[in-house]
């Protein structure tokens, strides 16, 4: 399945969709890819569009292997595994959080422009991104949605990896992929137009909506 662009793909995701309508959920886009195919999402649901934006906490001296990740609200998510293989001292956690936490704020208070984060307590949260590989960004996602309270999570992309669809059924309540080939390479190949989203463009679309 190919798509030409993320708008284009974000009306063929609303159309899988479609049933949840009564379920008024939120929508959340992943920055910022995601939030280019969740507006569209949105607006057919005539849902809110919010950002979710979650950092991972990786390993001191392995900082490409996640511990936990963080989102907001003060909500972190650890992995007591890897923890527990790597011996991560509580200083090392807490001095990785400090600089995860300071950053994953500066990020949602430029995205967000002032505006509050939707309330997810009871609510059925759309997680949406343009697509994933390994899944593990959506997977700490959808974590940090139910650890704020969300009702049920459904995790919705385009396209995606088989392997990373299977791993995410493992923390969501459903998972709606339009397309997940056997040789996938890269989300980027199922797309005619796959460029950058910009922070000005998510800022706009948060704007946009928060406006209807």
């Amino acid at each position: 399945m190919r798509f030409a662009d993320r708008a284009d793909a974000g009306r063929r995701l609303a159309d899988a969709l479609a049933a949840r309508k009564d379920d008024q959920p939120v929508v959340l886009g992943l920055p910022r890819g995601g939030v280019a195919v969740a507006a569209p999402v949105a607006a057919a649901l005539h849902a809110p569009l919010d950002v979710i934006v979650v950092r991972k906490l990786g390993v001191p001296r392995q900082p490409e292997l996640a511990m936990g990740a963080i989102g907001e609200g003060g909500v972190r998510v650890l992995n007591e595994r890897v923890m527990l293989a790597v011996a991560v001292s509580a200083a090392d956690l807490a001095a990785v959080e400090a600089r995860e936490r300071a950053e994953l704020e500066r990020r949602l208070t430029h995205l967000r422009q002032g505006r509050s984060a939707v309330e997810l307590a009871g609510r059925v949260a759309i997680l949406v991104d343009d697509g994933l590989a390994t899944g593990a960004t959506a997977m700490a996602a959808c974590e940090v949605a139910r650890a704020r309270g969300a009702s049920a999570i459904v995790m919705a992309v385009p396209v995606a990896a088989p392997e990373g669809v299977a791993r995410l059924r493992s923390v969501a309540d459903e998972v709606v992929c339009l397309s997940a080939p056997r040789r996938f390479a890269a989300v980027g190949q199922a797309y005619g137009d796959f460029t950058a989203t910009t922070d000005t463009q998510v800022i706009e679309l948060l704007s946009r909506a928060a406006r209807i």
